[in-house]
């Protein structure tokens, strides 16, 4: 457990030292095909060292509880700290943990522990050992996690994030970034309508965007985009976000939230094999009463 919770708190400090040196963690620098070569990488050096791990005493012992407990109890306060805390793009260190190298450096840890652990468990597993009720609900949640993990943090560089004004009767292809960057899109959108419902006092209840969706290979939808109700269209997801305030229900202008997340599947895929670990664990582990 010392020796856990030393290593951790080197990769605190150093995670200090690196963000007070270089700034924080430049994700666009992942973007595709770096972050599928990074995975790549990331998964030959895990194979190596789980092949090393009875000549080398460290990748041994990053199989144990004592390795991965104080790693798990950095992860937990760090991520505390994230909830407690506003976040958002280029703010103080804990307000993006997301770019704060000692939060990045600790999962990344974690994550280099559990494809270890998982690659033993495999091991033992082609080699008839263990047993299959508590193997199948292990490795679906240890590879869930791992691949949720992976995957959402290498994806996180090709998402994209923009915002597009709208008018009526005016067809758009032009979108902001997070910078305030012009972004030309691969589709463009036409506001129809705006609609607004209000309560009894004025107050907006529900408003929404019909909207014409044109696509470079020719596609054209007519559809209709609410709060919370996005459409989505050749990996982008349209969200209504904002109107004309001043104009109340007369607005002649929509801003629709466009997101890709080209990853996003491979996250969800993750999350549910962990769901289907829980769901494995709970019936193959429960007893018959007599």
């Amino acid at each position: 457990m010392k020796e856990g919770f030393l290593i951790g708190g080197c990769l605190i400090l150093i995670g200090l030292a690196l963000q007070v040196s270089v700034g924080p963690v430049a994700w666009g620098a992942f973007a595709w095909p770096v972050n599928g070569i990074v995975l790549a990488g990331f998964l030959a050096v895990l194979t190596v060292m789980a092949y090393l791990r009875k000549k080398v005493y460290a990748f041994q012992w990053m199989t144990t509880y004592t390795a991965a407990i104080p790693a798990m109890l950095y992860a937990v306060v760090l991520t505390i700290i994230m909830g407690l805390t506003r976040q958002q793009a280029g703010g103080t260190w804990l307000n993006d943990m997301l770019t704060f190298w000692p939060f990045v450096l600790i999962y990344v840890y974690i994550t280099v522990i559990l494809g270890l652990v998982i690659h033993r468990r495999l091991r033992q597993m082609l080699r008839g050992q263990g047993s299959m009720k508590r193997d199948i609900p292990f490795m679906l949640n240890h590879l869930g996690l791992f691949l949720a993990l992976t995957t959402g943090t290498l994806g996180n560089a090709d998402m994209q994030r923009v915002k597009m004004m709208t008018t009526i009767g005016q067809p758009e292809w032009r979108a902001l970034t997070q910078e305030g960057v012009v972004k030309e899109m691969p589709l463009t959108i036409e506001l129809k309508k705006f609609i607004m419902e209000t309560y009894a006092d004025g107050s907006p209840k529900r408003f929404a965007s019909e909207i014409l969706v044109k696509t470079k290979s020719g596609e054209r939808v007519d559809t209709v985009v609410d709060v919370n109700k996005p459409f989505e269209i050749e990996g982008w997801k349209i969200y209504q976000f904002g109107y004309d305030t001043q104009m109340g229900a007369k607005s002649q202008l929509s801003i629709l939230e466009l997101v890709s997340d080209p990853w996003l599947p491979l996250v969800y895929t993750g999350i549910y094999m962990m769901l289907a670990g829980a769901v494995c664990m709970f019936v193959l582990g429960g007893r018959k009463r007599v």
